[in-house]
């Protein structure tokens, strides 16, 4: 029997305005993009599951079809679902690893110089892509010990502001970044908010992206149930992340996707640059010129959420910085899509209009609001990349 309420395909009216603005698409016949694999198989699927097809895995959920839509049928939440409903469920060691990235934040924190050692060297990429299918890309690096410790041993005193939020700062934070959280809690003890951390589990963008969709929805109702709490308990006024994929993951993935009930936490979580833009006009901020050339690469997920306004807002009040906005165009990587070695070229492909651009500019230096975004063209180009957040900070006197 059909399901009535999965249904939401009904309202495509076929313009294939999807299709135009896929990036896979773009560069594979592999991938016939989002129309003809979202609503048009979905009407076939649900009467005969069998009528599946391998094209699925090429969608990287990047949305950028969901927001080109103009009846606003969720195109890629129908894939990521049909990937996990009707494709095989057999275990890949590859997959497990990729998603699991509390599992290996855990060891690689606490093995970090020999892991960041091995990860770069040619042998250790090619026993990867012989054994586990990973394309021989550059790894992000491990920190020693956790963010988690680090906030305990020294920030713990947050309950002296009268003001104070929750953040989620996610697994990139905790376990191979830990300066954009220690700069978040800089900049917000100037602006006399107190910073609140809670038990937190992986957001489940990369568990979704490989199908791994009930451990998903474990992760979400333990970050739902735990930031619920801190909200009530610490009185804070909103959940702020600087990870703009956990973001959208924790506000719109967990209702549309998973099906998880987020409503007591969904008018709190808010980016951080929208959460700082708004606030800053009440603050005696003294901002110091920043006599520099900066590109901005809009993640996917962030202009999906309509955030990517504030990031710009918030870059543009910085004194002298020459801001150079890129434009709208998905970098590739997609989380773990760029690790898998069947969908490593695509990935390499989709970006390298992105990668002439800001090698064009030659910018001083390169700005977005996803750790992953920042491992492609970092790794693509020879530009650092940073978080919005990091080039505030640079112009912000603290003294």
């Amino acid at each position: 029997m059909i399901n009535i309420e999965n249904i939401s395909f009904d309202h495509c009216i076929k313009c294939t305005v999807c299709t135009v603005y896929c990036p896979v698409a773009k560069v594979t016949h592999l991938y016939p993009g989002p129309k003809q694999s979202g609503p048009d198989a979905e009407r076939l699927r649900i009467k005969n599951p069998e009528l599946v097809d391998e094209s699925l895995k090429y969608c990287n959920n990047c949305k950028r079809c969901e927001i080109a839509c103009p009846s606003d049928v969720k195109i890629a939440d129908i894939i990521q679902k049909a990937k996990y409903h009707y494709t095989s469920k057999s275990f890949s060691l590859r997959n497990f690893l990729l998603s699991r990235t509390d599992l290996m934040g855990s060891f690689g924190t606490f093995a970090s110089p020999a892991l960041n050692y091995f990860t770069k060297l040619f042998f250790t990429k090619f026993l990867l892509k012989t054994f586990l299918n990973i394309s021989p890309r550059s790894f992000p690096t491990y920190e020693n010990g956790t963010f988690v410790r680090w906030y305990y041993e020294h920030a713990r005193n947050q309950n002296r502001f009268s003001e104070k939020v929750t953040y989620f700062h996610g697994c990139y934070v905790n376990y191979n970044n830990h300066e954009i959280g220690k700069t978040l809690i800089r900049i917000l003890n100037l602006m006399n908010i107190g910073v609140m951390i809670t038990d937190e589990k992986c957001c489940g963008v990369p568990l979704i992206a490989n199908s791994s969709i009930n451990k998903a929805k474990k992760n979400a109702h333990f970050n739902v149930k735990y930031l619920a709490k801190s909200v009530s308990h610490d009185k804070t006024k909103k959940i702020v992340l600087t990870s703009s994929s956990c973001a959208y993951a924790l506000k719109y993935e967990y209702k549309n996707l998973l099906g998880v009930n987020n409503s007591k936490i969904y008018d709190q979580i808010e980016y951080i640059t929208q959460f700082i833009y708004e606030k800053l006009e009440s603050n005696n901020f003294i901002l110091s010129t920043l006599n520099i050339i900066a590109a901005y690469h809009a993640p996917c997920h962030l202009e999906r959420m309509g955030g990517t306004i504030y990031t710009i807002g918030l870059l543009k009040k910085i004194p002298g910085l020459q801001l150079k906005i890129l434009n709208s165009e998905c970098c590739g990587i997609a989380g773990t899509y760029g690790f898998k070695n069947e969908c490593n070229q695509i990935s390499q492909d989709i970006g390298k209009e992105l990668f002439k651009k800001i090698n064009f500019i030659q910018p001083d230096v390169v700005v977005t609001d996803c750790e992953t975004c920042k491992w492609q063209i970092e790794m693509n180009t020879s530009y650092e990349v940073v978080h919005p957040l990091t080039l505030l900070a640079r112009a912000i006197r603290f003294d």
